[in-house]
């Protein structure tokens, strides 16, 4: 029997992931890691900010990611206060002026699936009303973003051919070097893959995308097809994607 995947859309103003080798002026991912990914789905569900990590484990969470929109970077100055040095906020003087580079314009299709069929069901029923108990944002609380359930679809395992991946792709997945066609923009950046409970990192991946968002032909191992039963979804067609 097929498997089932939960899909919706999330986009705001700006995003920022921060690249954690970047200090005094911090980088951005071009698009979310899997650890934010599980910290969205832990804010919508509603899970302790101190161990959501273990329930979005690789062993029970599926997770993906896809482009939908062009990605813009830009860079804007941000005012820093010392809440330390002073007992009182109208009270701080002291302020350091940092540079975040942002997303701007960010949209995101995200695909998720678990083997905790109660916190699955959870998901899809506060995405289906378009609720959530704590205010999902895209990298910083500031950052919010809207989001927008498009679906649970068919989750079918596919072939090791050639295909037209529409998600973003951990390099360690493709079986041999991707078809790179002159028109689109290929980029890879090394992200973290999962988060242990005390929030240290335990692995980092090399994820491939293409900028615009367009697809990205080759083989991989791990490849699966999303498809709606019945009827098409609105806005969603069948599209083949790979897990974070």
């Amino acid at each position: 029997m097929a498997e089932r995947v939960i899909v919706f859309d999330v986009w705001g103003d700006y995003a920022h992931f921060r690249k954690n080798y970047s200090t005094s002026s911090p980088l951005t991912y071009s698009f979310p890691p899997r650890t934010a990914l599980s910290g969205m789905l832990g804010a919508i569900a509603g899970l302790d900010k101190a161990d959501y990590f273990r329930h979005f484990s690789r062993d029970q969470a599926s997770i993906g990611c896809r482009i939908l929109k062009p990605v813009k970077k830009v860079r804007i100055g941000e005012n820093l206060i010392d809440t330390k040095s002073a007992s009182g906020m109208h009270l701080i003087k002291n302020r350091s002026q940092i540079r975040f580079e942002l997303v701007k314009d960010p949209r995101y299709r995200i695909y998720f699936s678990h083997s905790d069929k109660r916190l699955y069901e959870r998901i899809k029923e506060l995405l289906t009303g378009h609720q959530s108990v704590y205010t999902p944002s895209l990298g910083l609380s500031k950052l919010i973003c809207n989001f927008e359930y498009k679906g649970e679809f068919l989750l079918n395992r596919l072939g090791d051919e050639f295909q037209d991946i529409e998600s973003v792709i951990p390099g360690k997945d493709l079986l041999e070097a991707p078809d790179f066609e002159a028109e689109k923009e290929y980029f890879s950046e090394i992200m973290p893959g999962e988060m242990g409970e005390n929030r240290e990192v335990t692995e980092y991946k090399e994820i491939l995308f293409e900028r615009n968002g367009e697809s990205i032909r080759g083989r991989a191992k791990e490849l699966w097809e999303v498809k709606k039963e019945g009827d098409s979804a609105d806005g969603v067609d069948v599209e083949r994607i790979s897990f974070l």
